[in-house]
């Protein structure tokens, strides 16, 4: 193997790395990894990914010219950045921004946004109890609302420039319509700089190729 080795699914997570493949033209073979029939669980991929997660890779020369598996999301796009030299300074300040913003996605974003699609969406017949979605659904419209109040100020996430941050976000931002349904829930034409900025990432043609990547 040459190219990098993608395990991915066209979830927002596996699109993330998809996007950043084709916008750093990095060459690689896509495999669908399907997390509804359990492929995650097979021996062959938790050797590259012990968590059973996906998106995951292989760079075939990435360890002193040996295979490197790298699991975790935001840790592939790093990598992938350094590697390209491209989407993340490479020190100082701005390193620093890109950064926090890529890490407020993987802490807060990601797994918040995640649970308001699980109760919202997956699990209506599974909880009757109105508590989490009401939670989620505040937890998530204060997520957006950082989101749009750095936007107004900035062109892109993490400032002028876009970067590996905004590569993580927005395919999250973009679920919460596409796949959970909930424009009306969470009153999503409220964020008008957010909406903005989706407009403006979806209409790059890297981006629109990486999230079709190992479609669901």
């Amino acid at each position: 193997m040459e190219k990098i080795q993608l395990y991915s699914l066209a979830t927002p997570n596996g699109q993330k790395v998809s996007i950043a493949l084709e916008e750093m033209q990095i060459p690689y073979d896509a495999h669908r990894i399907d997390i509804l029939n359990g492929d995650q669980f097979t021996d062959d991929f938790k050797a590259i990914n012990p968590n059973s997660k996906i998106p995951a890779i292989v760079d075939p020369k990435g360890d002193n010219g040996q295979p490197l598996n790298i699991m975790e999301s935001g840790a592939i796009l790093i990598y992938l950045a350094d590697r390209s030299g491209l989407f993340l300074p490479k020190d100082g300040a701005e390193r620093s921004r890109v950064l926090q913003w890529l890490f407020f996605q993987v802490g807060s974003v990601g797994p918040m946004f995640g649970q308001f699609g699980h109760f919202y969406k997956y699990a209506k017949d599974k909880c009757k109890d109105p508590y989490p979605v009401e939670r989620y659904t505040n937890e998530t419209r204060r997520l957006l609302q950082v989101i749009e109040t750095q936007l107004e100020k900035n062109k892109f996430i993490a400032g002028s420039e876009y970067s590996i941050a905004d590569m993580a976000i927005a395919p999250w931002v973009i679920c919460l319509d596409k796949f959970y349904e909930a424009n009306e829930q969470l009153k999503l034409s409220e964020f008008k700089k957010t909406s903005s900025w989706i407009e403006t990432f979806t209409s790059r043609p890297a981006v629109q190729k990486g999230m079709e990547v190992c479609p669901v």
